[in-house]
């Protein structure tokens, strides 16, 4: 993740957003194993500016034109090609040093959040939703910055929710002031349904396209919203959505914990795991996928 542009590593790693939101959102204890969930994400300094400073970026540059602009650019699918075990080893260049939870790589933490979903009996195609769900990051190893591949997500083109995680950050983004974008429901119209809205840009949206022809419907949700917290966690939102969204929204709801609190100092065993995980791949997904 090396980068000239300062502004790209805000954070001093990935897993800091998801340290903020165990601080916001902490859950039962029965999916986190190893150790409470009061235990997990224990740095010793106090809440970090870092993460401050990734949304004052994130709410500062994620506007509608730039999103449209990563979907142009991401979309085509054109940067790379790989068998999907070869996708995993090029995730596991961000293994982060840094994480106080373990030191396993995102593959390793990968397989304990499919793990803990179908230890639960859970449908297959949710386990792969646990094994793929982070694969969006990659964004991160093209030179993306942070700000655009983790963090919260929510929609471009309308007014931005008080809802949202620093809401104040919004006041310098362009769209902020600009007629087109600033309304209650800016370029949508009521009940439009969230296929219809353009979420912020990152790894959700981009793994979402790059799954969306393999996965049911519910699966497909879970990927694309599961950053979505002022809709999926704070009720936000209620005016874009139609009934299909109220439907999906259980799925996604069902999924979040698992992907918050299933990280445990134990590595799965990847050689007996191994036979039912290609099996998996196999049944849904195509040999290669492109990036």
């Amino acid at each position: 993740m090396s980068t000239s542009n300062p502004q790209a590593l805000p954070l001093n790693s990935l897993d800091e957003w998801e340290d903020d939101l165990l601080r916001r959102y902490p859950d039962p204890e029965q999916i986190a194993s190893g150790k409470t969930t009061a235990e997990y994400r224990n740095y010793d300094t106090p809440e970090r500016d870092t993460v401050k400073e990734f949304y004052r970026l994130n709410h500062l540059y994620q506007t509608f034109d730039f999103v449209q602009a990563k979907r142009a650019d991401y979309l085509q699918f054109n940067k790379k090609e790989m068998p999907v075990w070869e996708a995993f080893h090029f995730l596991n260049q961000l293994v982060d040093d840094s994480d106080p939870d373990t030191d396993l790589d995102q593959f390793q933490h990968l397989l304990q959040t499919s793990e803990a979903i179908r230890a639960d009996g859970h449908p297959d195609w949710m386990v792969l939703v646990g094994l793929m769900h982070d694969m969006g990051k990659v964004l991160c190893l093209f030179g993306e910055p942070q700000w655009a591949v983790v963090g919260d997500t929510f929609p471009v083109g309308c007014a931005y929710s008080d809802k949202i995680v620093f809401p104040e950050f919004f006041a310098g983004n362009p769209d902020y002031t600009n007629e087109r974008f600033n309304t209650r429901l800016g370029v949508y119209q009521e009940g439009c349904g969230l296929r219809n809205v353009t979420m912020s840009w990152g790894h959700d949206e981009y793994v979402y396209q790059m799954l969306k022809d393999y996965l049911p419907e519910e699966g497909l949700y879970m990927l694309r919203y599961h950053s979505f917290y002022a809709w999926h966690r704070e009720g936000a939102y209620g005016y874009l959505l139609d009934d299909h969204d109220r439907e999906m929204l259980r799925w996604v709801k069902l999924f979040n914990p698992y992907d918050l609190y299933s990280k445990n100092p134990n590595p799965p065993d990847w050689q007996t795991l191994k036979p039912y995980y290609e099996a998996l791949v196999a049944k849904y997904l195509p040999a290669h996928l492109r990036f």
